[in-house]
């Protein structure tokens, strides 16, 4: 007896969790560049396409079976809907929860960039493109930590220009996808899916 083959005529969800990811990280290291102050928008970026939006990709990257986008559009999902939590209830009077002592942050951040050094190690296997994202990503949760944990204005500046470099890295990444798929064509170009 032969076993039925079903064709996963499904879209690439990739683009939108790149997008999600890549625009809400941009917006929000424009503010720690110190360009802007952090506001509604930001925090709105962070709950709907950051967060949501990911969570979204993460979903439908499970669905098609591919474990490591599933992983990352997820974590990286509920990364911003806990970093907008943290800010959120910080600033309520609520009485949920009072200011963070001076290194909760710094071991958020921390965690964080050690999950995405693993995954950078996981997308050697990928494509350049990723590598860079996941790579420039790494080391802003190095800065976002250290100049969180030094008090260090400076560190957090140079945080933010590196951090629009990692968004601007992903929102390249996601177009790219895009516009390689309605063309049917390399036009914009990814990089080479390494074997190493």
């Amino acid at each position: 007896m032969s076993s039925a083959h079903l064709n996963d005529a499904t879209a690439n969800p990739a683009p939108i969790g790149l997008m999600g990811f890549g625009m809400t990280t941009v917006l929000l290291n424009f503010h720690n560049a110190g360009l802007y102050p952090m506001d509604t928008m930001i925090l709105a970026m962070g709950i709907f396409y950051g967060g949501l939006a990911q969570m979204i990709a993460g979903i439908m990257e499970w669905k098609k079976g591919n474990t490591f986008a599933a992983t990352a559009f997820t974590s990286y999902g509920m990364f911003w809907l806990s970093l907008v939590g943290l800010i959120v209830l910080q600033k309520t009077s609520l009485g949920i929860a009072g200011p963070s002592p001076d290194a909760a942050m710094p071991a958020f951040l921390g965690m964080w960039g050690v999950f995405t050094a693993v995954l950078f190690i996981g997308t050697l296997r990928l494509n350049r493109a990723l590598q860079v994202v996941f790579g420039s990503l790494t080391v802003l949760f190095a800065l976002l930590a250290i100049g969180d944990a030094t008090g260090n204005e400076a560190i957090t500046h140079l945080a933010g220009w590196e951090g629009l470099f990692c968004g601007a890295s992903a929102i390249y990444a996601g177009l790219a996808q895009v516009l390689n798929e309605v063309y049917g064509r390399t036009v914009w170009p990814i990089g080479p899916v390494s074997h190493a």
